[in-house]
């Protein structure tokens, strides 16, 4: 007879965590790309390459999963964020420039784009809304901490002004939906957002925000 393997012990194998890395990456594409209601664990364990058995095995009910995609989307955007802001220390030329276009990359990858969609569900869903809180709690706070780098250095009101309106323009232009001239329009948003975060990090002056 084998050796009894306490079901815990197993699921903390290399092999186990691969699979499991492999479940919650194909969750966070999936509520990126198809919506979260539209992904049913089901859904999840084919995107996975996995039967259901194998699925039930690591998270054996949706709230199971739901909880385990929010703690991997949200240490994944970190890590992107992380990653943005070692790159913006080594880049060339305007820093809020690149640090407002490096922003706007990463809200069009995966971790951010799930995580979006979990806060879109979240308005109306309080379950939903009470755990992806920590996350956002902690994401929030990192922009004062360690990676206020990447969008604006510096300490007080006017430097939180400048991350805020930058962090929360970015943010909610990435889920606007522009129905003509998009690109133009959002170039335009662009510049004048990079041109306020200047203005308030003190490296511009207020008629510069809209040049005729």
């Amino acid at each position: 007879m084998p050796p009894y393997v306490s079901t815990s012990s197993a699921k903390t194998t290399p092999k186990s965590l691969r699979t499991r890395k492999r479940i919650l990456d194909a969750a966070m594409r999936l509520f990126a790309e198809r919506g979260y209601h539209a992904s049913s664990n089901a859904d999840v364990a084919e995107a996975a390459g996995l039967t259901r058995g194998a699925m039930l095995y690591h998270f054996p009910t949706r709230e199971d999963l739901v909880e385990a995609a929010i703690d991997h989307i949200q240490r994944r955007r970190t890590e992107a964020f992380e990653t943005a802001a070692r790159d913006q220390g080594q880049g060339q030329g305007d820093a809020t420039d690149h640090a407002v276009d490096a922003y706007w990359e990463l809200l069009h990858q995966a971790p951010f784009k799930a995580f979006a969609e979990l806060e879109a569900v979240a308005r109306t869903d309080p379950d939903l809304a009470r755990r992806i809180a920590p996350a956002q709690a902690a994401f929030d706070h990192a922009q004062i901490g360690d990676l206020s780098g990447l969008l604006l250095a510096g300490s007080g009101p006017r430097f939180q002004t400048g991350r805020d309106l930058a962090r929360f323009m970015l943010e909610g232009l990435a889920r606007a939906s522009l129905t003509y001239g998009e690109d133009e329009r959002i170039d335009r948003l662009l510049t004048v957002v990079k041109r306020v975060t200047r203005v308030l990090n003190r490296k511009g002056s207020m008629h510069e925000l809209w040049e005729d």
